[in-house]
């Protein structure tokens, strides 16, 4: 190839990175009723359950700690999406003002977003079945069980990648820019669902994953080849801990340490899981 073709793809790569949003943000609702009193779902519709006093708070603190994350240039803005429950929207009231933490000329705007909805478990729904339904799924296999009268986690799979695609689509035409930061509030299963399609994991891969707990986020963040990593913020320690695989946590290095790391050889043993991504010096990374 030619020198004038090396940087016109150079100059292509670059001008398509400025576009694309610093970091996709994925974060769980605060505690809600359900929590101190699961039977509350027999006589409230489940995307009508508030959140409780100890919700509120996480939602607070979480709000503060994604402001520190997203704040670290001049230029930054933040776009929400959330799913259309109470307990989601509450919560993200809490992230953006109530805790007094994201400037409005920051957001650029709030979506509602249908599709990152919960796994639909049924209309009004009995305890004691609900439990019975958890122990069969766990049994079965969380990705094809079907709920009676409810989804399974296909089904959530099948609408939260018509959400990405779109979502690709609007990368695509330069609709982001680098300064943006996507703020997505949903539910754990629809959090992993959404990680399962980004990243490309098996079936088997899902299975073995912990659902995040209430408040918790998990940061995608762009590396220099234009994929995104969750090893670019978290630790490896912590990668291990939410169910991801030596494999998966190897994939997630390259990805955050770029393309020309093509020897990589992770650092998947325990000794190793303890330390962040920039600790790692290019001797333990290459052959």
């Amino acid at each position: 190839m030619s020198t004038t073709g090396n940087l016109n793809t150079f100059s292509d790569h670059h001008h398509r990175h400025r576009h694309l949003p610093r970091r996709i943000i994925l974060v769980r609702h605060g505690e809600s009723e359900v929590n101190e009193d699961e039977a509350v779902l027999e006589y409230v519709p489940n995307y009508k359950i508030k959140l409780i006093k100890k919700g509120i708070g996480q939602a607070q603190a979480a709000g503060r700690e994604i402001k520190e994350i997203v704040s670290d240039n001049e230029g930054w803005k933040a776009l929400f999406y959330v799913s259309p429950s109470s307990r989601t929207r509450e919560t993200m009231e809490e992230i953006i003002c109530r805790g007094g933490t994201f400037e409005k000329d920051r957001i650029v705007g709030v979506r509602e977003e249908c599709r990152l909805r919960e796994q639909h478990f049924g209309n009004f729904q009995d305890v004691e079945e609900r439990r019975k339904i958890k122990r069969s799924r766990n049994r079965y296999g969380k990705f094809f069980y079907r709920v009676p009268n409810g989804e399974s986690s296909a089904d959530v799979y099948d609408r939260v990648s018509t959400f990405l695609e779109g979502l690709w689509r609007d990368m695509e035409s330069n609709k982001f820019s680098n300064e943006m930061n996507l703020i997505v509030v949903s539910h754990g299963l629809t959090i992993l669902l959404f990680l399962m399609k980004w990243f490309n994991w098996t079936v088997d891969q899902f299975e073995g994953l912990t659902n995040p707990t209430n408040c918790e986020y998990r940061v995608l963040e762009l590396g220099p080849d234009g994929e995104y990593s969750l090893a670019l913020h978290h630790q490896l320690d912590q990668l291990k801990k939410w169910g991801l695989s030596n494999e998966m946590i190897e994939d997630q290095i390259i990805r955050a340490r770029g393309l020309d790391h093509k020897c990589l050889v992770g650092p998947t043993d325990d000794s190793a899981s303890d330390d962040s991504l920039g600790d790692y010096s290019d001797e333990k990374l290459m052959n």
